[in-house]
């Protein structure tokens, strides 16, 4: 029945490039906002027709369709709140048509804000040229990257860089970990070397002592084991992004979890990664970090678990809250601050469940304005015996 469902809707939605939404009928012009995500419609269907298979619906979907679900869900409760507001909702991904044209089509619209669901780099820098052009805010929710954002203090990532993230990772270190042994489990690779790089850099004062040890990628249990101590906590630092890495360290360790008292401290990928949870980490302590806090018992949050299950029969995935709160948070700042939206974006006044704090950053000295706006407000979530113990 919910797969049924989705594809329907997913059928709906099909025929459309844009849906309007007013969520107040006022005299008032209502602010119109932009959402732009990443549907992949036209790969679904051929004219009425869908191609896929019935019994499920691939990832390359569900993660906009969950996005869209929580921006509508958003659109709802602002619905009830009567504010006076103009959604229209662009396919990314729609066949046959550039980013570049869906941002010449948003020319004429006069945007007051875009809510974006970025997947790559091109669309980054697309949207972000147009932004700074109109002078439109940006609101990045999902890509952790800073890749051809230059002059443009209009544009927010949520979701923090690798580099911020381990800045983050290396004050909890030195925080609770001062002059102890961490072992630093890395690979070869150029990011990893860029990782590395960073952690030396910031421990320039020695604050804490860090045993690198590098490994091939077909390491084994005794490569790993050989470095730690079976009489003491073994603090770990896994030091590369990539995810076979990473699921192969938590693997080894958990395996000998029974030998070996391990506190893991992983890298932010880890947050999207299956496997940090359950009887995978169940001889483990793990630390992850994350700009995204969703416990489920956060009143706002178990309302909006509720009714999403009770309109598709299942659980909302973190997609569907990334979408709820983008919508209603910064649509809720907007319009409390038409005219110091960018200057109010780390205001708590509306929040839903995470505090942010942007910081402006300017990529090089000589910048006059931000190059860009960055969220560093970073959770630590502490994963004990395979399951979620806090989240500080």
């Amino acid at each position: 029945m919910q797969i049924i469902k989705k594809i329907f809707f997913l059928f709906i939605l099909s025929s459309l490039l844009f849906t309007t939404v007013n969520a107040a009928d006022t005299t008032q012009a209502p602010t119109r906002i932009a959402v732009l995500i990443p549907l992949n419609l036209d790969s679904a269907f051929n004219g009425y027709e869908y191609k896929l298979n019935s019994s499920k619906i691939s990832q390359f979907f569900l993660s906009g369709l969950d996005f869209y679900n929580g921006v509508m869900m958003a659109v709802d409760s602002l619905q009830k709140e009567n504010t006076n507001i103009e959604v229209w909702i662009y396919d990314l991904h729609k066949a046959n048509q550039s980013v570049a044209q869906i941002t010449n089509a948003m020319q004429r619209m006069n945007f007051s804000l875009i809510i974006a669901f970025i997947s790559s780099s091109y669309e980054q820098k697309i949207i972000s040229d147009f932004s700074a052009k109109n002078s439109i805010p940006v609101v990045s929710e999902t890509f952790p990257n800073d890749a051809y954002l230059n002059n443009n203090p209009f544009f927010l990532i949520v979701n923090p860089t690798w580099q911020t993230h381990i800045n983050a990772i290396y004050d909890y270190l030195a925080k609770n970990f001062r002059g102890k042994k961490i072992h630093f489990f890395t690979r070869r690779g150029s990011l990893e070397d860029r990782i590395a790089q960073q952690i030396n850099t910031l421990n320039s004062k020695r604050l804490v002592s860090f045993s690198t040890i590098i490994l091939n990628d077909n390491f084994t249990d005794a490569d790993v084991l050989k470095n730690l101590d079976s009489t003491q906590q073994n603090i770990i630092l896994c030091g590369s992004l990539n995810e076979y890495f990473g699921k192969s360290l938590i693997k080894t360790l958990n395996a000998a979890g029974s030998s070996y008292n391990s506190l893991v401290v992983g890298m932010p990928t880890w947050t999207g990664m299956g496997g940090i949870t359950g009887s995978n980490t169940d001889k483990l302590q793990i630390m992850v970090t994350s700009p995204y806090n969703y416990e489920q018992n956060n009143s706002f949050i178990s309302t909006l678990s509720d009714e999403y299950k009770a309109t598709h029969f299942s659980r909302p995935s973190d997609m569907v809250y990334k979408g709820f709160e983008s919508m209603y948070h910064f649509t809720k700042l907007l319009l409390a601050n038409p005219d110091s939206f960018i200057n109010e974006s780390s205001s708590q006044v509306f929040t839903v469940s995470n505090e942010y704090n942007f910081q402006p950053i300017r990529l090089t000295p000589t910048s006059f304005i931000p190059d860009y706006l960055e969220n560093k407000k970073i959770y630590f979530i502490k994963i004990v015996n395979g399951q979620i113990q806090s989240i500080e």
